[in-house]
């Protein structure tokens, strides 16, 4: 018998589209002299202190696994900091779990609470993997749309024109992968008063919290009547500069943390252990790398929106994470199509908006983790590229 792709593989996973933020990455990754605004991952190097952190940990032997729910010291020390920071407080033994990367939280939070058919609210412009967890998970995935002329802003009026009795969930990101917009605390108290009204959970994907830049960070779950409902998700990869560490978290309330960790046992058994005692010096010693990070984002977000307006793409200003989000309306090209033929002339590696939804089409993403001067020579060859359409 021949094997084929058709033979054994799922019905759903063959229908699954491959990612396009990889696709245009591996095409990068082949050509020479490329500048990569492509992939969501700090410039950074994770802080000496925290590299060395986990080398001692090596030379300790501590390297068996841990409890399926993470090292008790890291889970003390998580809940010690979001009620520092966040004032949002959880219980380090039953309502918090350290995971592999907060996706695989974001997995696990939709397989402990759906069953088939039930609903998810996605808000779109969002990151690519949100809808193809929902639809893994057996749910169904309702996408609306943040728009431009609303500062990529869901309003409550649209979740009330699809939430259904099969509603299980909004999935929510704030600041927001792929725009940078960040919800303030009167935008959250709408959505948390739809929630509450309609008896839905809300996943808040809180991955950017730290990357705030003009106003204080507020998390859904410090909102009145929400920390009850509310799957809180947020890790180390952005604010600590630990993406290839691969450690996550999610807090929730201990009902859904326990059916939570009973999925987390059978998926991954535990986090790796290297990685979480580097994370408990992140949160003890870490703090001040994390302000001098924002404090040189921040000085590339002003540059790159202002380069952007000026050249005639217009850009609205990102609140948070480190993304610019242009439209490229004006050249008459469609997302993919810019996005293929400036890397074909100008060598330069951006993220077509379509790819992050519907709403996303016209926009291009452009990470500004890189530095001041690779960000300088991009723009001015896109700055290039676009004398052809004007």
């Amino acid at each position: 018998m021949t094997l084929t792709k058709k033979s054994y593989v799922s019905k759903m996973v063959n229908e699954l589209k491959p990612s396009g933020i990889r696709r245009f990455f591996d095409l990068a990754a082949s050509m020479e002299g490329v500048i990569s605004l492509g992939v969501g991952e700090p410039d950074f190097v994770t802080p000496w202190h925290v590299r060395e952190e986990a080398i001692r940990s090596l030379e300790m032997g501590y390297t068996a696994y841990t409890p399926n729910a993470g090292l008790l010291e890291l889970r003390q020390e998580i809940a010690h900091y979001m009620e520092k920071e966040f004032d949002v407080s959880y219980h380090p033994q039953n309502e918090i779990i350290v995971t592999v990367g907060a996706s695989s939280a974001i997995d696990i939070a939709m397989r402990t609470i759906l069953d088939p058919g039930d609903e998810v609210i996605v808000v779109e412009p969002c990151f690519v993997s949100y809808v193809p967890m929902v639809e893994l998970a057996g749910g169904k995935a309702i996408t609306v749309q943040a728009t431009k002329e609303h500062d990529f802003k869901i309003l409550p009026s649209q979740l009330e024109a699809v939430v259904s009795e099969r509603t299980k969930a909004i999935m929510l990101c704030s600041p927001n992968n792929p725009t940078g917009t960040m919800l303030n605390k009167t935008e959250l108290e709408a959505i948390a008063q739809f929630a509450i009204e309609h008896d839905v959970l809300i996943i808040a994907d809180e991955i950017y919290a730290e990357l705030a830049y003009d106003e204080e960070y507020t998390s859904m779950a410090a909102i009145p009547g929400m920390h009850e409902r509310t799957i809180l998700v947020s890790g180390f990869s952005k604010g600590f500069a630990m993406t290839g560490w691969r450690l996550g978290f999610v807090c929730a309330p201990e009902p859904i943390a326990e059916a939570m960790l009973k999925i987390f046992q059978y998926q991954l058994m535990c986090a790796s252990t290297m990685s979480q005692y580097a994370a408990i010096e992140a949160l003890k010693n870490g703090r001040s790398e994390v302000e001098k990070m924002v404090k040189s984002y921040r000085r590339r977000r002003n540059f790159i929106v202002q380069s952007f307006n000026d050249m005639g793409l217009t850009c609205h200003n990102p609140g948070g994470a480190f993304y610019a989000f242009p439209s490229i309306k004006s050249t008459g090209l469609t997302s993919q199509e810019f996005a293929a033929q400036l890397l074909q002339q100008e060598k330069v590696a951006v993220v077509p908006g379509d790819v992050f939804g519907e709403s996303g089409e016209g926009h291009i993403r452009c990470s500004y983790a890189a530095s001041l001067e690779q960000l300088q020579e991009a723009l001015k060859r896109i700055e290039r590229f676009i004398q052809n359409f004007k």
